[in-house]
């Protein structure tokens, strides 16, 4: 298999330029700039007017599978994500069973290869007395180890100061914490329900899950991987005050936003209701602010999604009975896009945010960069192509977005996952299976 792609604008390692990718079984064999191959023999693809990205890496996703299929399945949501341009995923632990146990992580590592159409990982789970299972863990496997400091969509929290002094102490593999602290949430909640009732409004959300839960927690988590030198990733930052714990360009403690949080504010919680209710919540359009600006300062490491589906009966209520998550994987890298045309970014530090540092930072093999020799994933986007979010485009098995009605200027033409096309203008190949990725 031999495919050439040819007249696209390259952006990769901070610099775009125009040329050829030369994809032949499954790696990137030739990058031409201002040049194309002689007498070439095979698949043509003829880019113009396009930007040749690498795939990106979502390292945040929930497909949940096994147990939530009602929700979501690792089919519908891998479909989603190539039709976005993702093409590889690390998913959750909180699912049922939750993946805490050596056999819950094979069974979802099985259930990805006969289902996954992109390449993928899960993350192991901590709970409170599972660190004996660390050392067990295949490093060259899996991401990391998923920390829940903060009580959120499964329950899995993780808040005994011995158990996480343990947790932090004992893992060979970088720590995912979710940071946000229950007891300030949980005094939060029952002041809510004083004065507005068992159920109150979700624009209260964000003053229940409040900065001061995220901020509390999150300082917590950076001086106990400063304390033991544990390499943590704090998952889904939303607040102003906590990017001030992050060293621009440190490696060994760093941050990830999600799109939701760059996207939203809870202004928006007047149009958009529960279809925007995250744990952590949309906060205020200062900490958009502040997130979108540490997008190049180099606080934020990782753009992820936090992709979360729940079916829209599950959306129903207020802050205490509406499920919390979102669907984002599939229009995440055109939201980003977007906010490359606002000025936010440069559609380089995107493309660094969403594919490069995710392969950097979790030592991502052959993946990640348009290279010579690298796993021909890529995706190819053209600017300039309005399209509408509707709901017979969306690929999730719950079949509805918060982006429902918005018009997007760029759009996602084609997908290719190992060298394989597997999206192509509208259509999915549901017949290819990606791979497992390879770390360290």
């Amino acid at each position: 298999m031999k495919t050439l792609i040819k007249g696209a604008t390259i952006v990769n390692e901070g610099r775009q330029f125009k040329g050829c990718v030369v994809v032949e079984d499954e790696r990137i064999a030739e990058i031409l700039e201002n040049a194309e191959p002689q007498n070439f023999e095979g698949d043509v693809i003829d880019a113009s007017g396009c930007y040749l990205l690498p795939g990106v890496i979502d390292d945040h996703v929930h497909f949940r599978e096994p147990g939530l299929t009602d929700k979501a399945d690792m089919e519908s949501e891998s479909r989603a994500a190539a039709a976005g341009g993702v093409t590889s995923f690390f998913d959750m632990p909180n699912c049922v069973p939750q993946t805490t146990t050596l056999e819950a992580l094979q069974e979802k590592f099985q259930l990805a290869a006969e289902k996954s159409h992109v390449n993928y990982s899960f993350f192991f789970g901590a709970t409170n007395d599972n660190t004996n299972l660390f050392p067990q863990l295949d490093i060259h496997r899996i991401p990391g180890i998923k920390l829940f400091m903060g009580s959120s969509t499964g329950n899995m929290l993780v808040d005994r100061d011995e158990a996480l002094e343990r947790i932090f102490k004992s893992t060979p593999l970088p720590l995912m914490a979710h940071c946000e602290d229950t007891a300030i949430i949980n005094k939060n909640m029952e002041e809510a329900k004083k004065g507005y009732g068992e159920d109150p409004d979700v624009r209260l959300h964000s003053l229940i899950r409040s900065e001061e839960a995220c901020l509390v927690s999150t300082t917590k988590a950076v001086n106990l991987a400063k304390k033991y030198k544990a390499r943590l990733h704090v998952a889904h930052v939303t607040t102003a005050e906590e990017l001030e714990l992050f060293t621009p360009n440190q490696t060994d403690i760093t941050a990830e936003v999600c799109v939701g949080h760059l996207f939203f504010s809870m202004l928006d919680y007047a149009q958009l209701g529960t279809r925007i209710k995250v744990n952590p919540s949309i906060k205020s359009p200062v900490d958009q602010f502040m997130l979108r600006q540490s997008l190049s300062d180099g606080r934020i490491a990782v753009v992820g999604t936090d992709h979360a589906p729940h079916l829209l009966k599950q959306k129903e209520g207020g802050c205490a009975k509406a499920a919390s998550g979102m669907p984002m994987i599939q229009f995440s890298l055109v939201a980003m896009l977007e906010l490359v045309d606002q000025h936010v970014l440069t559609i380089e530090r995107m493309v660094e945010l969403m594919a490069h540092n995710p392969a950097r930072l979790f030592e991502v093999r052959n993946r990640g960069f348009i290279r010579k020799g690298a796993q021909a994933d890529l995706v190819l986007v053209r600017p300039n192509s309005p399209w509408t979010v509707t709901t017979d485009v969306i690929e999730s098995k719950c079949g509805w977005s918060p982006l429902e009605g918005h018009t997007f200027q760029w759009r996602v033409e084609k997908t290719l996952c190992n060298g394989h096309l597997i999206y192509n203008n509208g259509q999915v190949d549901r017949s290819y299976i990606g791979q497992p990725i390879a770390f360290r």
